[in-house]
């Protein structure tokens, strides 16, 4: 999926490997997490299948930095990628697992623990807002403004995803709090 992200940015703008990391870090880390070395790793595979193309730019007392543009068939591949049927949700989730398990601790840890998701959430969402601002920064590198959109929708699913795990660790404290 890294090199679907990376094909994606490359479409609207060529970028430095750099640029391509904040971006991953000012619009797609609620839902994507990528480290500057996976990306980098990701854009040598990229360039190996044809799929970006690296420019080497001089730059005086500094090393060479490297601008990647995506490449005819990387298009092509960004295309099939998206154009592919299937639908399916995560079927994995580490929360899930341990709650599952949560009945070999005591009811104080399980509160605590779902406290603490609930703040963690909370302040995740409030991050969110920057996402908003970066949207309005990047939207000057599309060609049609209009495909913004898909960035708010991704936006607005993480705080409604957000919300709801924080409406239901305060139910599972509610209900621990009730077993008391």
């Amino acid at each position: 999926m890294l090199k679907h992200g990376i094909l994606g940015l490359l479409k609207y703008h060529q970028m430095t490997g750099y640029e391509i990391m904040t971006a991953f870090r000012d619009s797609l880390c609620f839902f994507w997490n990528a480290q500057t070395s996976q990306i980098y790793r990701e854009l040598q595979v990229l360039e190996t299948k044809g799929w970006v193309e690296k420019t080497p730019v001089p730059q005086q007392s500094k090393p060479d930095k490297n601008i990647y543009s995506i490449t005819p068939e990387g298009r092509r591949e960004l295309l099939y990628w998206l154009s592919e049927g299937e639908l399916s949700l995560p079927s994995r989730n580490h929360i899930l697992m341990k709650v599952f398990f949560f009945g070999e601790r005591s009811r104080e840890e399980n509160i605590r623990y779902f406290e603490g998701l609930k703040e963690y959430c909370e302040i995740f969402l409030q991050s969110l807002d920057a996402a908003q601002k970066h949207i309005s920064e990047y939207r000057a590198f599309l060609d049609a403004p209009e495909q913004a959109v898909y960035w708010e929708m991704t936006v607005d699913y993480g705080r409604r995803n957000l919300q709801g795990y924080i409406d239901w660790a305060q139910s599972c404290i509610d209900r621990l709090e009730e077993m008391k």
